[in-house]
């Protein structure tokens, strides 16, 4: 679901299938995240019958808990920011340092995808190139012949 969907219920505690439903995140990965400090209150929300409840900022900060991991920042390092988050304010370079640690290893993960993405770009062309000469059966097979070409 949209950001803006779930800004229509700004207001409004979820249930922990709602926000798994916003999230993509099972409800046994929230219970997870909360049981591992991943979260920003310390507890979450309960209602009258026990029942979890999320309020809108728990969802946003679940969605940037998502991208981090999703872009391969260790568990450890999410809760480490988030403990500086839930302190409050003079921590702020704190959480820059690890906001730019992660940046660099993305960044340094990007152009190693990029050098790889080069590389089957050009494998792509080359078998279309035999494939539309018929030549493909000239392609390298596995085996340690001399005659195995060097585009293969």
């Amino acid at each position: 679901m949209e950001m803006s969907d779930r800004r229509m219920e700004a207001n409004k505690e979820l249930s922990i299938s709602q926000v798994a439903k916003y999230t993509g995140l099972s409800p046994h990965a929230l219970r997870f995240y909360e049981r591992e400090g991943l979260l920003l209150s310390a507890q979450v929300m309960r209602g009258d019958r026990g029942h979890r409840r999320y309020s809108q900022s728990d969802v946003e900060w679940l969605d940037i808990c998502i991208k981090l991991r999703a872009s391969g920042m260790p568990l450890a390092q999410i809760k480490r920011f988030a403990e500086l988050v839930r302190r409050g304010q003079g921590n702020e370079q704190q959480r820059l340092e690890i906001l730019r640690e992660h940046q660099r290893r993305v960044v340094a993960q990007m152009d190693q995808l990029k050098d790889c993405l080069d590389l089957i770009n050009w494998k792509v062309g080359v078998y279309e190139e035999h494939l539309k000469q018929g030549t493909a059966q000239h392609l390298w097979t596995g085996s340690d012949s001399d005659d195995a070409p060097s585009d293969a």
